[in-house]
């Protein structure tokens, strides 16, 4: 489970929140493709390392727990019985970081910065990951401040 959690964070930019509420029908293995709900619903087209690492995982999952219907993509040894619990917590999400030295949502945002370095598009921006109008901007604006309009005075 760590190593889909850090592809989908590090390849796809896709925040703490939002890859701990993805469920198991937002993942389609046979397309290559994963549903994503930051501000904006978008799909994550899924590099073929992510996508054998959520073939892997799903794999994993199903031999660990083959009775267990829990609906999310994300579970633990606790989550995984009781499909009323939340998905994995806050705290396995940051326990899968700290042995790297990373922080997830810093990691997220470097993803975003570099994809805004390679193009300004803010439209990339929110159909890629998913972010709103203004979050794009403010990417765009830090790789490219010369972008950023300024009235005379």
């Amino acid at each position: 489970m760590a190593k889909v959690v850090v592809a989908l964070v590090a390849i796809h930019g896709l925040g703490r929140r939002e890859t701990r509420h993805l469920f198991l029908a937002d993942l389609d293995l046979a397309r290559g493709r994963l549903k994503g709900w930051r501000d904006l619903p978008h799909t994550v087209y899924l590099d073929e390392l992510t996508h054998t690492l959520a073939a892997d995982w799903l794999r994993d999952r199903h031999q660990r727990w083959p009775l267990k219907t829990n609906p999310y993509l994300l579970v633990s040894q606790q989550t995984v019985a009781d499909d009323r619990l939340p998905p994995v917590s806050t705290m396995v999400m940051n326990d899968i970081f700290r042995p790297l030295g990373l922080i997830l949502s810093k990691l997220r945002q470097d993803r975003i910065l570099d994809e805004a370095r390679q193009t300004a598009d803010p439209v990339h921006r929110m159909r890629v990951f998913g972010t709103a109008a203004e979050t794009a901007m403010t990417y765009i604006y830090a790789a490219h401040p010369e972008r950023r309009s300024s009235l005379p005075r």
